[in-house]
C-alpha cells in the first residue's frame, strides 16, 4: 500500500495459495485460480509482468502459477531485479491503489508441469536417473540459520543433484539471483550433467 510501481495489481502468495495443507505455497485448484485472477482484473490475453520487493522468489513462484495454469508463456514475465532495482534505479513508485474491473478469466491447468511422490518413486524404483532429473534448490537463509546446501547433504531425494542459487546467479551485482549470462548458465548446467532432452 505504501509503495509499489504505478499501476501494480498486489498478488497474495500465502493468501492465494491452497489452504487446506500444512505446506506453504502449494499451488490451489482451478475454480480458485480462475476467480483469484479474474478478481485482479486480469484477462486471458493479457501481458503480464510480475515483481516483489524479496530476492526475486515470490514473483518467480507467482509467474509459475500462472503458467501452470495456462496463461501464454510469452506473455508472462518477471521484472529484471524487482522492486529493489527499480528503485535502485530511481524510478517512480505511488502509493495509489487502482480501481480493479474483474475479468471472466479461464485457466486451463497443465498438470503435466508437477510430479507427485508417486512418479517420483517410480523414477527411483526403475533406475531412471539418466533421463529424469532431479533437482533440490535448497536456499541459504542466514536470517533463519538455514543453509541449502548442508541441509542437502543431510536430506534430499535419491539422487537429487543440488543447485546452489547463490552461487548460480550474477556475480557482478549487489542485487540477489539475478539471471547470469548465458555462457555461465550453459556452464553450470552442463557442470551438473543435464542435457537438453532431459526430464
Amino acid at each position: 500500500k505504501n509503495n509499489h510501481i504505478k499501476n501494480a495489481i498486489f498478488f497474495d502468495l500465502d493468501k492465494n495459495s491452497k489452504k487446506d495443507i500444512d505446506l506453504p505455497h502449494m499451488l490451489t485448484d482451478v475454480k480458485s485460480w480462475e476467480n483469484i485472477v479474474s478478481n485482479m482484473g486480469i484477462k486471458n490475453d493479457d501481458q503480464i509482468v510480475i515483481y516483489d520487493n524479496s530476492d526475486v522468489i515470490s514473483s518467480c513462484r507467482c509467474w509459475y502459477n500462472f503458467i501452470y495454469f495456462g496463461h501464454n508463456p510469452e506473455l508472462v514475465h518477471v521484472l529484471d531485479g524487482g522492486l529493489k532495482k527499480w528503485i535502485k534505479k530511481d524510478k517512480a513508485t505511488t502509493s495509489d491503489i487502482i480501481k480493479i474491473i474483474p475479468s471472466n478469466y479461464i485457466a486451463n491447468e497443465k498438470r503435466e508441469l508437477v510430479k507427485d511422490i508417486n512418479q517420483i518413486n517410480k523414477n527411483i524404483l526403475e533406475k531412471n536417473f539418466d533421463k529424469v532429473k532431479i533437482i533440490d534448490c535448497s536456499w541459504h537463509m542466514p536470517q533463519t540459520e538455514r543453509n541449502g546446501f548442508d541441509e542437502y547433504k543431510n536430506n534430499h531425494i535419491k539422487n537429487a543433484i543440488f543447485f546452489d542459487l547463490d552461487k548460480n546467479s550474477k556475480k557482478d551485482i549487489d542485487l540477489p539471483h539475478m539471471l547470469t549470462d548465458v555462457k555461465s548458465w550453459e556452464n553450470i548446467v552442463s557442470n551438473m550433467g543435464i542435457k537438453n532432452d532431459d526430464q
